[in-house]
């Protein structure tokens, strides 16, 4: 047994750090084995197969999430054992609001999470969408404003996050005036967020979004008693599929998980995207003189170093995937970025490829009922960031003072084992003529 190896088995996946920095091999190790294994530490089923993870996915029949953001680890409620031969469906509802997070969209199964889920089409249509992108490319402008006179930035904090937390704000209406102190809310929400899916032992909160849910219900209540015709007030009069109308804190959470994810999602992303070009030169050359590739490299960007590792999924009954057995009530996790570098799906996934044409297979923001609603607002955010510090700058280059000279590079990374992303990233330019 050579020393990788034995380092991937003595290691545990959940609760160290050995694999922080780099996922990628252990996921490779753990498909080889098989696309559906059961690790030894925590008993808990490695889901790394692409085609494993879409079935998983599309399947609330067999796979519930109600403890999709933490597993088991932060405490399982639900008295499991001795019901391996049984389906236990009804035992997960009995005890669902007790479990972790249960009242967010991301651990609700349908028809529940299908009501509260159709909420959000008052939000995410193309024309808002559209006007949305406006919105960004005005913004990005006068964020790069703030900094480009001093040739270096660290870019999560000087763009990445404050971008993120004013788009997905405009895309949900909040007032002009809130702004400044829903930025600084999520700033703070994203630091403690490393308790979530933390390699360390720390305690979870069990509602991390509570001041969002309290400021979205009260703009609810506000606009339900005096509309004003914007985008709160038609969130305010969104119904449910049956015509019934949903309580205030149901719309809240909704916006709410919205709200986060669309933050959080985009900063991994751009995070990622502009080390890439950095690092890379060669990239960055090609996609300035061509910027009709950028969206493609946005897609490479999410399948190669998506900014989710992956989530849960509990089995609800005895079952089968990749020809393993699965008892009812063992948990599943659904390694998104090792299903990203499957090569029964994409040729030579771990090279990373600017012109690959199934790049957008990606199961990057999952897939199904409960691919993540702040995608479309990813994406665009990211084609929209890189062609204007493209317009503004004519090089970008990694700080060597901060991550040491190319091929030697430190970066540092979320110590969690949900999410995948960088802590900071230091970036030195040199602006374009007009902004010399």
């Amino acid at each position: 047994m050579n020393d990788k190896i034995q380092d991937f088995e003595a290691h545990d996946f959940f609760r160290s750090d050995f694999f922080v920095n780099d996922p990628y091999a252990y996921f490779d190790y753990l498909r080889d084995k098989s696309p559906v294994f059961r690790e030894p530490h925590q008993g808990i089923y490695m889901v790394t197969g692409y085609d494993e993870a879409l079935e998983i996915y599309n399947d609330p029949d067999r796979f519930s999430s109600c403890m999709s953001t933490t597993g088991p680890f932060a405490g399982c409620p639900i008295p499991l054992e001795g019901h391996e031969n049984e389906d236990i469906s009804e035992l997960i509802e009995e005890y669902r609001d007790k479990t972790p997070f249960h009242d967010q969209l991301p651990t609700l199964d349908p028809p529940v999470h299908t009501d509260h889920r159709s909420l959000l089409m008052r939000l995410i249509t193309p024309v808002r969408l559209k006007q949305n992108e406006d919105y960004m490319w005005d913004l990005a402008g006068k964020q790069i404003d703030t900094f480009i006179a001093d040739g270096e930035c660290e870019f999560m904090a000087a763009f990445a996050q404050p971008f993120a937390v004013l788009v997905v704000s405009d895309l949900l209406g909040v007032p002009a005036a809130d702004r400044i102190q829903f930025r600084k809310q999520l700033i703070r929400q994203e630091q403690e967020s490393a308790a979530i899916g933390g390699t360390a032992d720390k305690e979870v909160q069990h509602s991390p979004l509570e001041w969002l849910y309290d400021t979205f219900s009260s703009y609810i209540e506000d606009r339900r008693a005096n509309p004003t015709g914007d985008i709160l007030t038609g969130l305010a009069q969104a119904t449910f599929p049956d015509g019934s109308v949903p309580e205030p804190i149901d719309v809240a959470r909704v916006a709410s998980n919205l709200f986060a994810a669309g933050q959080e999602t985009t900063v991994r992303l751009l995070s990622y995207a502009f080390q890439l070009i950095g690092d890379r030169p060669d990239l960055q050359k090609q996609l300035r003189e061509n910027r009709d590739l950028i969206p493609n490299f946005v897609e490479e960007c999410l399948r190669f170093e998506g900014p989710v590792k992956g989530d849960f999924r509990l089995a609800k009954k005895p079952t089968q995937v990749g020809g393993v057995d699965i008892p009812a009530g063992s948990f599943l996790f659904i390694a998104n970025s090792a299903a990203n570098r499957d090569s029964r799906q994409f040729d030579n996934p771990g090279e990373f490829q600017l012109d690959r044409a199934n790049a957008r297979l990606h199961v990057a923001f999952g897939r199904g009922r409960h691919a993540c609603p702040g995608a479309p607002l990813a994406r665009a955010e990211a084609v929209v960031a890189l062609n204007r510090m493209f317009d503004r700058t004519t090089d970008i280059r990694i700080s060597e003072k901060v991550h040491g000279p190319a091929g030697a590079r430190n970066y540092s990374y979320l110590p969690t084992f949900i999410l995948r992303g960088l802590t900071h990233l230091a970036i030195e330019f040199d602006a374009a003529p007009g902004d010399a």
